[in-house]
């Protein structure tokens, strides 16, 4: 049996409606207009990462390829582009979400990293092989800007799970 490190709480199960909830926030957070920034952290992007690592069989490839969709469509960018991205990057993060659940949570923002590095620059050389214009190096500041936001997004998406701490002798769990 594997047992859990000292220190952690145990989960209750994940609240499917507050799953699905939490990427549709993420979805409607990259809609919003904030211009021309090419360092804006893709808020999407790492709900899916997060999901995908603690709910692999709820949400997975498939669904990363309809929320890219759903970002091609809204940007008028090239059909696919984002798909491709958010499918690499649901691709890479369920197949080391055992892993990377036995880290801390800082541990992990170091391990997602080249993930997020990876997704920004498929999209970008989707774009310019499509005869874009290259948007600049200041885009490599969005993937460290969404791995900064890891241990944030780890504490907001897991607190509907957390145990409210039970002081019953009888009950321990």
């Amino acid at each position: 049996m594997i047992m859990a490190r000292t220190g952690d709480q145990l989960l209750l199960p994940v609240n499917t409606f507050f799953m699905w909830v939490s990427l549709l926030v993420a979805l409607l957070l990259n809609l919003i207009p904030f211009g021309r920034v090419n360092a804006m952290p893709d808020f999407l992007a790492l709900a899916l990462v997060f999901w995908n690592v603690q709910q692999p069989r709820r949400v997975g490839i498939g669904a990363a390829f309809v929320f890219g969709l759903l970002m091609d469509v809204h940007q008028g960018a090239l059909l696919g582009q984002h798909a491709l991205a958010y499918t690499l990057l649901s691709f890479f993060a369920i197949m080391i979400h055992r892993r990377l659940l036995w880290f801390s949570v800082p541990a992990q923002a170091l391990q997602i990293l080249p993930l997020f590095v990876a997704a920004h620059l498929v999209s970008v050389v989707v774009r310019v092989a499509a005869g874009s214009v290259f948007p600049g190096w200041n885009l490599l500041y969005a993937p460290l800007i969404e791995a900064l936001l890891w241990p944030l997004a780890s504490l907001l998406l897991l607190a509907p799970q957390r145990r409210a701490p039970d002081r019953d002798a009888f009950r321990p769990l």
